[in-house]
């Protein structure tokens, strides 16, 4: 059994240069979305801090980011992490050729645990996401499991195709049209998708047969076709917001989260 502690990482791709929300003063990674209240303890948090809390409440006590050179203000600002309970390390590279590259770079650090995927610009409700899925794969020994929203802009997102029982039929990026309803925003692996993942990137996949580029969702997508099993965990009351446009980052200074 699958226990918090030491067999679990988190895991943070944040190798992006933010072109969406440019120009800011610093990586969007650590932009304020709020501000304590309570005058004894001022605080300030910053976009990452949503999945690093939720990471610390699933029991993880190693936390790796991977970041491009040059984000420096990162670690800078982060150090080791916001709680005493977790370490945070950093993993710096060039530019890659999209998120799974970037998510791969961590394989030898990675590679024998229990993998907890967050991105450092989602914010999402409830905070206990990483517990029940990590439930979820205990109880179905699933290579992957997906946290499920219901999705904000259908059409720029990962929308999700789910059978009754909640395993996965498919993934369809950024769909021209759907009645697909939700999009996964959240996932937890085993070994054998971090196996899956650096054969994949090994073997040089850069563009799909349509001329896109590749997301990690084709690479869970093609995981699926090819006999890996995955589960998902609809948090049907819990919403999200991707801060990665200026919009959505106003909407949120303006509103709260």
């Amino acid at each position: 059994m699958n226990t918090p502690g030491s067999d679990i990482v988190g895991l943070i791709p944040a190798a992006g240069r933010g072109t969406r929300i440019s120009p800011i003063p610093c990586s969007k990674e650590i932009f304020p979305v709020d501000f304590s209240n309570d005058s004894a303890k001022p605080a300030i948090k910053v976009a990452v801090t949503c999945l690093l809390d939720s990471f610390c409440n699933a029991g993880v006590e190693q936390v790796y980011m991977v970041t491009r050179k040059g984000k420096w203000d990162i670690p800078q600002y982060l150090g080791l992490g916001t709680h005493p309970s977790y370490s945070l390390a950093y993993l710096f590279t060039d530019p890659t050729e999209g998120t799974h590259h970037t998510l791969d770079l961590a394989y030898h650090f990675i590679k024998d645990r229990i993998v907890l995927l967050g991105f450092p610009d989602i914010l999402f409700k409830p905070q206990h996401v990483f517990e029940k899925l990590l439930a979820k794969q205990i109880k179905t020994n699933a290579d992957i499991v997906l946290g499920l929203f219901k999705a904000t802009n259908p059409l720029q997102a990962d929308m999700v195709d789910i059978d009754d029982e909640g395993s996965l039929r498919k993934i369809i990026i950024k769909p021209d049209q759907t009645d697909l309803t939700y999009t996964w925003t959240t996932a937890v692996w085993t070994p054998a998708f971090s196996d899956y993942l650096q054969r994949y990137v090994s073997e040089g996949h850069k563009k799909l047969e349509q001329g896109r580029e590749v997301y990690i969702g084709d690479v869970i997508q093609q995981a699926l076709e090819e006999g890996l099993t995955i589960e998902t965990v609809l948090f049907s009351d819990g919403r999200y917001i991707d801060i990665g446009t200026l919009g959505d980052l106003r909407k949120v200074w303006d509103s709260g989260f």
